[in-house]
This record gives C-alpha cells, structure tokens and sequence, in this order.
C-alpha cells in the first residue's frame, strides 16, 4: 500500500491528508488541520503566507512521524485560486501576498473573457497584477500562484501548473499555454510567469533542509493544484451527464467538457472555463457558498451569541419555506463582516420575507444557495449541450442534508453526496496514477472512489 500526503489549502481553514493506496482502495486520514486566517496591514487584507507555510510542513512532520515503517511516497498540494506571490531574482518573497477580498480588486477593467474564457471577476489574477505598483513589478522575477509558491519553498523549483494557471486569466484556454501576447500588452516581463507542468507531473524533490525539518526525502508532484479542479477528479460519476457543485467557502457549480465554451452566452451568465485534469475543462460557475453561514455565524458570535450550526441547520429544516430567497453573488456579500443584516436588507429590498431569528436566516440562505445552483446547473447543461441526469455534490457542502435535499429539489434531479474531502481526494488519486500504484483515465479513478467511500443519494421531493 503506497503513502501520499495531500496538502489540501482552502480559503478558511488547511489540512494536510495522508493517503494510502491499492490499486482499487483509497483511505484518507486527517493528520493536521490550521486555520487560514487573513491579516490586514494598515488597509491591505493579505494572506498569512509564512503562518501557512509553517502548517504544511507541520503537517508534513506529522504524516512521516505516524508512517509505520512505511515511506512517503509523494506530496501534493492544491489551493484556492487566483492569488500569487511575486519573487525576486534571489528567491526571496517580494511582500506579503494580496488577499482576493482586498479593496485594491474592486477597480473595474475591461472583460476579456472572449480571449481567456475566464469569468470577469475583479480579483482575477489579471487584474491583481494591474493594481501593483511599478517598483514591485520591475522587481519581480517570477509570479507563483499559491500551491506554486508552497512548492517552491518545499523543493526550490519555480514552476506553475495549468489548472490554477488558467484561473489566472492569462492563459489561452485552447493550447492551455500562457498567452504571450496578452501578458505583453499588460506590459509584464515575458518571463515573468513560470513554465507550465501538468496535473501528475514531478516537481522536485524536498530540499535538504526542509527533509530535515520534516524527517524524510520525498518527491513533490504537481496534481490538479487548484483545489476544484483536485475535486472534480473525485466526482464518483458513472455517466458523463452528470453536474458537480463543490460545496465549500464557495460553491463551484457546472460541468465537465472536453473544449471550453467561450461564447458571449457564456460570457453574459457568468460562466469560466477553467483547466482540469487529464485535458478536461470545467465549465462553472462561482456561487458565493458557504461564506454566507460562515460570516453569519461570526456576526452573531461577536454578538455574544455562540451558536451550533448543526442545531440551526436541524431547526431550519424543521420549518417550511420562508420564501426568503435573495441572490447570493450580489457584490454586497462579498466582504466580510454583518451578513445576517445584510441578508435581511436585501430580502427587504427585492419584497420578500425578512428572516428574525437565527435559525430563519439559515433557512433563507439554503434556499437561496439551492435555488442558484439549480439556476447554473440548468444553464451549464444548456452551455454545454449536456443533458443532466445527475448532480453530485462533494466537499463539506456534502453533509449538509438540507442543503442537499434542497438541491434535489430545486433541480428536480437526483444528487449524489460525498465524498467530503474532494479536493484532498483527487489530490492523492493523480499523485497515486504518477507513482504507478493505479492506472487508467478519470473514468478509472472515480471508479476507486465509489468503491472506497460511502455515499448518500437523495431524489427531489415526489421524484
């Protein structure tokens, strides 16, 4: 049985997994988990890079303490997107990297949608890299993406890889290499940007020093770094029809294609194509997500008010609908802070029911989370010219039985739960085809998937 640790880095919390393989068996175990806290210096939100850092290699200390004479194999890491560490020519790390929630990203530019294929989001990395000042861009020598950054503190190779690569907004989505041409008229060095490994190429080996700390060798592979596209490897489908949703900070919802979809249909319903695995593409959309009941339950704590979501979510599903239903990716959602006032004006605002208790406001944004996938599942399938027989759901999102029925309901199609730890997954499944230990395509690795994990199915209500 082969050992993989994954490193697997959301936008609120990390863990590192250790992994261990048969050729048709996968089973996880969590050996570390941190939080992923910003830190705002003077007005800027920044990413606590170092503090990371020091996580991940405490993880990795951990999963080789607990190996039972067994070696690690490799290590894999994936990350939230967008976001990136500039360095300059002696390695170092030009500043602390920018956080996507930072003021700086709210300035507009022009959509180039038509040319990346990437949703015009303000915090594209494209767009990041218009907001940095002169001195620290003449001084750049390379940008790193955030699992490319890890990697190279890990093994001191500089080098990016294509699924977070693409979320970047300066790749062409069909040779799924960086767009030169573009990265010129944005003024940016040519080498700026690293060269391009794919999902289960090696990166390099630990450096000396950091096998120290750790306690032994191992090889550092390039997975699907971007964590959605790390979880859509573990999507157990049996059919290519399927949607996916994976259900965490932010909700990813769409499909899997074979070619992007760069139309302006596409375009005018906020839809991205991003790379995944194996030369696929995901073709979704950002659906604001948890972020919404994360935000909700900070608000009432630092109201003095400690509440379990697990209670809430039993009391909401306990009621029947409030009919409280907003859109949950207006702009005003967005930054952190009050969200159960928000929600409520917002509810005023477009005329319908304002929640009043706590339980009321988790009611309205399950709905109103169900209601929006539903709305990107059915446009993703038009998009694509895919018609939709199954919707899985993976990642924390997956144990949420209401959010979940909902969904069902909101479809009307079946939803496939689990497994919850789908960016960790797909992490140790490509790391698990480099090393040999399984083989075949995606089709092949879903299949160890529904064999190793239990999941829950749930048909909409009268289906």
């Amino acid at each position: 049985m082969a050992v993989f640790a994954a490193v697997d880095l959301g936008a609120s919390s990390g863990r590192v997994m250790l992994g261990r393989v048969t050729a048709g068996s996968v089973v996880l175990e969590e050996v570390a988990r941190f939080e992923n806290r910003p830190v705002r210096l003077g007005r800027s939100l920044h990413w606590n890079v170092t503090e990371l850092y020091q996580g991940v290699l405490d993880g990795i200390r951990t999963v080789v303490a607990g190996l039972d004479g067994e070696r690690l194999t490799s290590i894999g890491i994936d990350t939230w997107a967008v976001d990136y560490g500039l360095l300059a020519a002696d390695g170092s790390l030009l500043g602390v990297p920018y956080h996507y929630r930072d003021a700086r990203n709210d300035t507009e530019h022009a959509d180039l949608f038509l040319r990346n294929g990437i949703a015009h989001l303000p915090f594209n990395t494209v767009y990041q890299l218009l907001q940095e000042t002169d001195d620290r861009i003449q001084a750049a020598h390379r940008m790193l993406m955030m699992p490319d950054l890890l990697a190279y503190w890990l093994t001191g190779v500089a080098a990016g890889e294509v699924t977070n690569a693409s979320t970047s907004g300066m790749l062409d989505p069909r040779a799924r290499e960086w767009d030169s041409d573009l990265v010129g008229q944005l003024g940016l060095k040519a080498d700026l940007l690293p060269p391009l490994l794919s999902p289960g190429d090696r990166i390099g080996e630990l450096t000396p020093g950091v096998a120290q700390i750790v306690g032994a060798d191992a090889t550092v592979v390039a997975v699907g770094t971007h964590d959605t596209a790390s979880a859509i490897v573990a999507v157990p489908a049996e059919s290519a029809n399927f949607a996916y949703i994976v259900s965490g900070t932010w909700s990813l919802v769409g499909v899997e294609t074979t070619e992007p979809v760069v139309t302006e249909q596409a375009r005018d319903g906020g839809f991205t194509n991003e790379a995944g695995v194996d030369g696929t593409v995901r073709l979704l959309r950002n659906v604001m997500g948890m972020w919404l009941v994360q935000e909700s339950l900070r608000q009432w704590e630092r109201d003095g008010v400690v509440l379990r979501l697990g209670d809430l979510l039993e009391e909401a599903a306990g009621m029947a609908a409030l009919g409280a239903v907003v859109d949950p990716d207006l702009p005003v959602f967005l930054p952190p802070g009050d969200m159960p006032t928000r929600i409520a004006r917002e509810c005023e605002r477009v005329g319908c029911a304002v929640p009043s208790t706590p339980a009321e406001t988790i009611r309205a944004i399950m709905d109103s989370l169900a209601a929006a996938y539903a709305r990107s599942v059915a446009t993703a399938g038009a998009l694509a010219g895919i018609e939709i027989d199954t919707v899985h759901i993976v990642g924390g999102g997956s144990q949420n039985r209401l959010l979940c029925q909902l969904t069902a309901d909101a479809t009307g199609l079946p939803v496939v739960a689990g497994p919850v730890e789908g960016s960790a997954l797909g992490n140790v499944l490509v790391q698990a085809r480099a090393a040999g230990v399984i083989d075949g395509g995606l089709a092949e690795l879903r299949g160890v998937v529904r064999e190793s994990f239990e999941l829950r199915r749930y048909l909409p209500v009268g289906g």
